[in-house]
């Protein structure tokens, strides 16, 4: 033994013999070799002391802050830098590049969305339970700030039916003012999530959940419009008390809306199959075949429109002629909406009082409508980025900065919470839209729409833009997906049908909540319960051992389990068992207390415990709380000369 009198560390010549097959607790008397090499590091102490005095001068806060300035400047330096800018503001990665061909591309498809995007923004806005102006003010500039943030092409930026549904469901019928303010806080949370790399939260809503909470939105839509095209009065926020409602009303029904309403939505879908149809071959189709094949395809993507303005003729026909039988939107304001701040607390008349609502009170208003909204429409873009992305990475950060900024810029012009739709996507992607640019020509559109063609939306029946939603929202139920998952998991597809159920009888966000909550539990139950393969094998000198080996790593849920299955099997074959770590890459506290009691009822029972190919960083987890006994080894080979020099037994059998 060799003492060194500086630090008072021992070192024992007999540490630098290596085995090279096995380590055990360095702080075992039996130990021979230490996770850790120290047999080449000498620790030597210092017998000099530094005397302080308490009389030094204090830095002043300006000192300080100067002390810091090399350190702010070193990290600004790393951090700004030409990639990172380039990675925030995608525009300058592709706006040098712009031509004639991407212009011509985008003009096409900016103003194909556009043409949808107006009358389902008008649509929109009655599911939100706003009036019709406020779906047009949240589809235009929302729309021109994506093109700078943006990173997919293929968003249009604007009101959807989800998120309308969601701030209908948020504001609880309190009027424009909280739905604006929701716009705010949603861009807030968004943009604060994105600086803060929060986008991978969104990786906790499974596909069921997802899919679950979709299905039951979309006959929650559908269910939300039938009362306009019925023309009764049914309100309502949650699927069983909107139909309770219209079965309250239907006495009230108006036949003319509803025939309306039916002849548009089968219209619409006819027009949609239409749509799909070709003319001519696939492989080598003839220019007249492609030029009806594009003429076709236009007439079925604006198909919205086009209902809208036919609809709007027949309703202006009527009301000449007197009063219209139709349900009529009735007067929109003209032109555009004044860029003002959101509204943080405003006054209002109730009985002819002046009454005034607080900050405060609006937001607790809101409740959890301020957190599930930004993060509904964060899971609407990124599936929408990852439909098209043609097997490239989708930078989920990036697009919660840019779908932030762009509902932030949203309030300033009176507007309720967007993102991106599915629909219009798929459209956008079918124009040959090239650049997020696309956007400019939807945004210039709408304000065209709001500059000159309000007086018109006067006459546009209600049954008519009921029809619009309900010919798109039947195609979000997910039904297709039902047979695989089935085949696939069954668990998910219970999963699914809970979040499915839960969404319908309750309120969204309750509703998502407890889908993602099950799916949690669900989560933490497989944790719970690793699978554990059990084998009995021989040495080479034909000693038995058992081998169980888990297949995941050791956490507090599942340390109980794998202690009493190791116990069990251990007690009732009375050989040396041995646990493969192979596939344990993590442990914690809780697994370590629990290895440190395995190895200490072993040696209680003169049973050999080994732990094969553990990890150094796992050994070290189990090593800081010195378990009795723990012997690690990486060649099976081995294991014959590890039982006799550990146990003193040429036959492990005998050892128990």
């Amino acid at each position: 033994m060799v003492f060194r009198k500086d630090n008072q560390r021992m070192i024992s010549d007999e540490n630098k013999k290596t085995d090279g097959f096995a380590y055990d607790n360095p702080s075992l008397s039996f130990s021979d070799e230490s996770l850790k090499d120290v047999t080449n590091a000498e620790f030597q102490g210092s017998r000099d002391f530094i005397l302080i005095s308490e009389q030094q001068n204090k830095s002043s806060p300006l000192e300080k802050v100067k002390e810091c300035l090399p350190w702010i400047k070193k990290q600004a330096a790393s951090k700004l830098t030409k990639k990172t800018l380039y990675k925030k503001l995608p525009i300058l990665g592709w706006l040098p590049n712009y031509n004639k061909s991407s212009a011509a591309g985008d003009l096409l498809a900016g103003i194909t969305v556009g043409l949808m995007v107006i009358p389902q923004g008008l649509a929109y806005s009655g599911i939100a339970g706003l009036p019709t102006q406020y779906g047009l003010y949240g589809s235009f500039l929302g729309a021109i700030v994506y093109i700078f943030f943006g990173s997919c092409k293929d968003v249009p930026m604007g009101p959807t039916a989800i998120s309308a549904l969601l701030t209908f469901q948020a504001i609880k019928g309190l009027g424009a003012e909280h739905a604006i303010l929701l716009c705010f806080f949603t861009g807030v949370v968004q943009f604060l999530m994105g600086i803060f790399g929060l986008g991978f939260l969104i990786d906790f809503i499974s596909g069921p959940v997802s899919s679950g909470f979709t299905s039951a939105v979309a006959l929650i839509i559908l269910t939300s419009q039938v009362k306009d095209i019925l023309g009764i009065k049914a309100a309502g926020s949650v699927f069983t008390e909107i139909w309770s409602n219209i079965f309250a009303d239907i006495h009230n029904t108006n036949v003319w809306d509803t025939v309306l309403g039916i002849s548009c939505i089968a219209v619409l879908l006819i027009m949609r199959i239409v749509g799909q149809l070709k003319v001519g071959s696939s492989t080598e189709p003839k220019k007249i075949h492609q030029i009806i094949n594009k003429f076709v395809w236009v007439f079925s993507t604006a198909r919205n429109a086009i209902i809208v303005v036919v609809c709007a003729f027949i309703g202006y026909s009527f009301y000449l002629n007197g009063d219209s039988p139709l349900t009529l939107i009735g007067k929109v304001p003209a032109g555009l909406p004044s860029i003002q701040a959101p509204p943080f607390g405003y006054t209002k008349i109730v009985n002819g009082t002046e009454e005034t609502v607080t900050f405060m009170e609006m937001v607790s208003n809101l409740g959890t409508g301020i957190i599930v909204t930004p993060l509904i429409g964060l899971l609407e873009t990124i599936a929408i980025c990852k439909a098209f992305a043609n097997g490239k990475a989708v930078d989920a950060t990036q697009e919660l900065i840019a779908i932030g900024l762009a509902n932030i810029a949203s309030s300033f012009v009176q507007a309720f919470p967007g993102s991106g739709a599915l629909a219009r996507s798929a459209v956008n992607n079918s124009s040959g839209v090239k650049t997020p640019m696309g956007g400019l020509y939807t945004g210039l559109l709408v304000i065209l729409a709001l500059l000159f063609f309000t007086p018109f939306f006067f006459y546009i029946p209600k049954a008519a833009l009921a029809a619009i939603i309900i010919a798109a929202v039947i195609f979000m139920v997910e039904v297709k997906v039902v047979k695989p998952m089935w085949r696939s998991k069954k668990s998910d597809l219970f999963l699914g049908f809970a979040t499915f159920i839960a969404c319908l009888v309750l309120p969204l966000e309750l509703g998502i909540l407890i889908g993602i909550g099950l799916n949690v539990l669900f989560i933490l139950y497989h944790a719970a319960r690793p699978k554990i393969s059990i084998e009995k094998l021989s040495t080479n000198e034909g000693t038995e051992y058992l081998i169980l080996t888990p297949d995941r790593c050791l956490i507090f849920p599942s340390t109980d389990y794998v202690r009493n299955l190791v116990t069990k099997h251990s007690i009732r074959q009375g050989i040396p068992v041995v646990i493969d770590c192979s596939h344990i890459y993590g442990a914690d506290y809780t697994a370590a207390t629990v290895i440190g009691t395995l190895t200490k009822d072993f040696a209680a029972r003169n049973q050999p415990l080994l732990f094969f190919n553990l990890k150094p960083s796992v050994s070290a987890v189990f090593e800081g709380l010195s378990p009795t006994d723990f012997i690690v080894y990486y060649d099976h080979n081995s294991l014959d000369e590890l039982l006799r020099k550990r146990f003193g037994k040429n036959d492990g059998a005998n050892i128990v």
